[in-house]
């Protein structure tokens, strides 16, 4: 895989599209090119991981310009689905969106980085996707976190969404059933919530919306038009808001 990277940085960047084809040389042509390139590398290695390293660049280029297009192909459904939980700042210039999942460490590590960014700012409208893909204590813990906002609203699924990201035990009805009667909701009225159509049905679509946005992990976050994939910093996510203000 690398010889194959090394040699299509190599040959791609050195050379416009049309200035050479390897299926018209001869056999004599293509042992010396190959002879000659194997020479210039020998003497001079250090444009092996100058030009990967163009190459992996170009490559990082042509995949946010894609993401951006998928952005824009779903946004309806990423900044107005009629369903997900809205927070910060809903006037805000800048919208923040997050695909989490309640047991995915990464995005209990970023929750607090979330938060200080929202509370910092003050601008920032910010979207909560519920994509649960670790498994069936995630669902469980999804289910209940939308059949709380389904039920009480969204100041109280806020609470139940914090509470959630910051709990480290296992997610089962016994401990579902604490945390309603902690945040103070009838622990039966939710779990019986939790299994109408109207919770599953946010749940698969925004398991759709993130395959057509080619999510398969947590956290992944919307910056207005670009998609962030992975846990970031609070330095970088100030940074990204920051550069949107400018575009």
């Amino acid at each position: 895989m690398l010889r194959k990277t090394v040699f299509a940085a190599l040959i791609g960047l050195a050379l416009p599209a049309h200035a050479f084809d390897l299926n018209s040389m001869s056999a004599d042509e293509k042992e010396a090119f190959g002879k000659a390139v194997r020479e210039y590398l020998v003497e001079n290695p250090e444009t092996i991981f100058e030009a990967v390293e163009v190459f992996r660049q170009r490559e990082a280029e042509a995949e946010a310009a894609a993401d951006i297009n998928l952005v824009a192909a779903n946004a309806d459904a990423i900044f107005n689905d009629g369903f997900s939980y809205v927070g910060g700042n809903p006037e805000g210039d800048i919208t923040v969106v997050e695909f989490m999942d309640y047991r995915c460490g990464y995005c209990k590590r970023a929750h607090t980085a979330v938060e200080e960014l929202i509370k910092a700012d003050g601008n920032i409208r910010f979207i909560v996707k519920e994509f649960p893909v670790l498994g069936e204590a995630s669902e469980m813990a999804s289910a209940f976190a939308v059949a709380v906002k389904q039920l009480h609203g969204d100041a109280a699924y806020k609470a139940t969404h914090d509470t959630l990201l910051t709990f480290n035990g296992d997610i089962n009805e016994k401990t579902l059933r604490r945390l309603a009667t902690i945040l103070g909701h009838d622990d039966q009225a939710i779990l019986d919530q939790m299994n109408q159509g109207s919770v599953m049905k946010e749940i698969a679509e925004t398991r759709l919306l993130a395959a057509r946005l080619q999510i398969n992990g947590t956290p992944t976050f919307v910056f207005d038009d670009e998609l962030v994939r992975g846990a970031v910093s609070l330095d970088t996510m100030t940074s990204l808001v920051a550069a949107k203000r400018q575009d």
